[in-house]
């Protein structure tokens, strides 16, 4: 009989999804703004290395195809943790080389952030796929809030202990604190996947399995079937809406509503805290109404793209009231109603990913990974060019930005639609037992 993970099983799934949040926060956050600040950057280089990562990310299926090839994930997952944590190292041996050599660091930069999109990759996509394959139907949205949820806080606690022991800021500094990181999350993800698949045998037996698809059958077969298809754009279209903000939210702020650069960033955080919020209300709500009302992850997935598009809709009527508009609730409410589609949408990427007839979860996740992965690069990209755009065009800093934010609005409402057209079909739960540690 098989069996699903339990509680314990899903928070050490958390902690590997929490190690890979903690290793990017060096290359992404940390060695971005070390770039700029203490080397003199300009500011579109590390953002071009941040982007050229998620466009590795473009791998994803392969490495979850060859995850589903072979008979057990966890080397997929520590493997792909070993070269992140490679490529991390290799970023901050570029950033201190760009005083002295320039174009050589800048060029170690780009194969050191080649490395982390292909360790993100290979790590992220099999450790998805374990999760989808092991958590019981009724647990998926809840699995998916604990393990995103302990990512944020992953991505929290070494910005700020990494940030604490950097200062005095010197290179030498640098390689032992981002060591540490790197060190501290190889070491537990080791810990956390220990024995871990021999908890549960999977939803399916290996005996009624089909053969392995090829990586080119894999991809004809999600990409021909409706539903697959249709998931596959609503994940594209949902991360475009939900990263678009990401770079002009503080700016609307601070351009529009003369706020300070304290007063922007605590916004910001106010936003993440609303993320938390909602990804803790609808895992919890997911979970305990599934098979019991009449109402699936799809429509808290609609739920949560129609909030968003209402509150960035409350966000362009901002941009023409200016000072006055209640800006704080409504960028919280964008945060929790944010948490709340991601959140389900995960759940429901889970429910989906065993649904194949020769594909497996880790070539689906991959696919739905590189989706997303594209969508990610191009939101902020997209936010912000557009932006300059209006602005350069119609010399309006406030219409500019109510014309981004009403067309990020039209995303969410477009991606609504697109989650109540895919059916979530539980992939085999009679084969699912009794839920173990």
């Amino acid at each position: 009989m098989n069996r699903s993970f339990g509680w314990f099983s899903i928070v050490r799934l958390g902690a590997v999804q929490a190690s890979i949040g903690a290793m990017v926060m060096i290359a992404t956050s940390l060695l971005n703004r070390l770039m700029v600040l203490e080397y003199g950057l300009a500011a579109g280089i590390p953002a071009g290395l941040v982007a050229w990562h998620y466009m590795v990310q473009l791998s994803r299926p392969l490495w979850g195809h060859g995850s589903d090839l072979g008979r057990k994930r966890t080397p997929w997952v520590i493997g792909g943790m070993a070269i992140l944590g490679a490529g991390a190292m290799l970023a901050v041996q570029a950033t201190t080389m760009l005083d002295d050599a320039r174009t050589p660091g800048i060029a170690l930069a780009v194969i050191a952030f080649s490395l982390i999109g292909a360790g993100v990759g290979a790590a992220g996509t099999s450790m998805l796929a374990i999760l989808a394959s092991g958590v019981a139907p009724e647990r998926r949205a809840a699995a998916a809030a604990t393990t995103w949820i302990m990512m944020v806080f992953g991505i929290v606690i070494s910005a700020g202990t990494a940030g604490a022991l950097l200062d005095p800021y010197s290179e030498q500094r640098l390689f032992v604190v981002a060591g540490g990181v790197v060190a501290a999350a190889i070491s537990l993800t080791c810990l956390a996947m220990l024995g871990l698949e021999a908890k549960t045998t999977g939803a399916v037996p290996t005996e009624n399995r089909q053969p392995p698809a090829t990586l080119g059958e894999a991809i004809a077969e999600i990409l021909g079937d409706p539903q697959s298809r249709r998931f596959t754009l609503f994940i594209f279209v949902s991360m475009l809406a939900y990263s678009m903000q990401d770079l002009i939210l503080e700016p609307f702020a601070g351009l529009v509503f003369q706020m300070s650069p304290g007063q922007s960033t605590s916004l910001s955080g106010l936003q993440h805290g609303g993320v938390l919020v909602g990804m803790i209300v609808t895992g919890l709500g997911g979970s305990a109404f599934a098979g019991r009302m009449p109402i699936e992850l799809r429509v808290w997935t609609m739920l949560g793209c129609i909030g968003s598009a209402v509150a960035l809709a409350g966000l362009a009527m901002a941009a023409q009231a200016g000072p006055g508009w209640p800006l704080a609730a409504n960028i919280a409410a964008l945060g929790f109603f944010n948490g709340a589609f991601a959140v389900s949408a995960i759940g429901s990427m889970m429910g989906l990913a065993g649904a194949g007839k020769r594909t497996r979860e880790g070539v689906r996740m991959g696919v739905w990974g590189t989706a997303q992965a594209i969508a990610f690069g191009l939101g902020g990209l997209t936010g912000a060019l557009g932006v300059d755009f209006v602005r350069g065009a119609t010399g309006q800093v406030s219409q500019a930005f109510q014309l981004i934010f009403a067309f990020e609005a039209s995303l969410f409402l477009i991606s609504a639609i697109l989650a109540m057209r895919v059916t979530y079909r539980r992939a085999i739960p009679a084969q699912l037992g009794t839920a173990g540690a």
